[in-house]
């Protein structure tokens, strides 16, 4: 598949934007897809607007088979600022915040729902609703300038929900610290913490995120999206149900045809030979 770039255009679901307010773009190469947030003159602020596209663009890709990998990046000098400060103030109701706190939690929970993995690309700062999109992404790789930060708490505002995938990724005191004191972490510390997974010169960047793109193309796809869904599902429930749908789970997926190719191939030490690799 070639190479392709869309712009997105917020403007569905009730909300009228400025005809050229583009809040996202959307590339394709070969398995890979990338959304990349658009907003750079706001830092990327996640306003209603860009979530709701970014809502409506995972769901799309979500369903698409041929998309094996999404890369999750931003235009501009941040990865994302959080939540759009501007729109928040215009906001006259508790219900209009929790109007804006749902579709946020909405967007987050479909990167994880997704079978696809989502790689989180972070240059720049990463704060409040941002830093919880990177904690929300599957995996993700950062430049050594990237800062991290929940700083809503030096507004009044402790950041509550992103304090959901940082008390799952963090130690719980790890994660605590950060929510109460609102000091940004490097990126060194990230990786330390379990926020990310590599950290790279920012000339790097690309060639990293591309390389572990490739390691998750070059694998069976029913074991990758067999394994998310499963690995999310059991860090709800207790060890012993854990392990009854892990059980249930392998079952299902060793009796694919994928699997058993990769396991006939090992025994009979040979490459095996996937029926994705002609469009991977």
């Amino acid at each position: 598949m070639t190479s392709t770039h869309v712009p997105i255009v917020a403007g569905s679901e009730g909300l009228t934007p400025p005809a050229d307010d583009e809040v996202m773009t959307l590339s394709r190469q070969k398995a890979v897809a990338t959304i990349t947030l658009a907003r750079p003159k706001q830092f990327n602020a996640l306003s209603t607007a860009l979530l709701t596209a970014l809502t409506a663009q995972l769901q799309a890709i979500a369903g698409d088979a041929s998309v094996r990998v999404v890369v999750m990046a931003a235009q501009g000098k941040a990865f994302c600022a959080g939540h759009d400060l501007h729109e928040m103030l215009a906001m006259e109701s508790q219900h209009d915040y929790q109007k804006l706190f749902a579709a946020c939690s909405r967007m987050m929970m479909t990167i994880q729902g997704m079978p696809q993995p989502v790689i989180a690309k972070v240059h720049g700062l990463a704060t409040a609703a941002g830093c919880q999109l990177v904690a929300m992404c599957d995996l993700a790789i950062a430049s050594r300038e990237a800062t991290f930060a929940v700083s809503g708490v030096n507004l009044g505002l402790f950041c509550s929900t992103p304090s959901v995938p940082l008390s799952r990724n963090l130690s719980r005191k790890q994660a605590f610290e950060m929510l109460v004191t609102g000091e940004f972490m490097d990126a060194e510390e990230a990786k330390r913490a379990g926020l990310i997974n590599q950290v790279v010169a920012a000339d790097e960047l690309d060639g990293a995120v591309d390389r572990l793109c490739q390691r998750i193309v070059s694998k069976p796809q029913v074991a990758i999206s067999t394994g998310k869904q499963l690995f999310y599902r059991q860090l709800e429930m207790g060890i012993e149900a854990a392990y009854q749908l892990a059980g249930q789970t392998m079952a299902c997926n060793m009796i694919d045809a994928q699997t058993r190719e990769g396991v006939s191939a090992f025994v009979e030490k040979r490459s095996p030979r996937w029926a994705q690799d002609i469009d991977a």
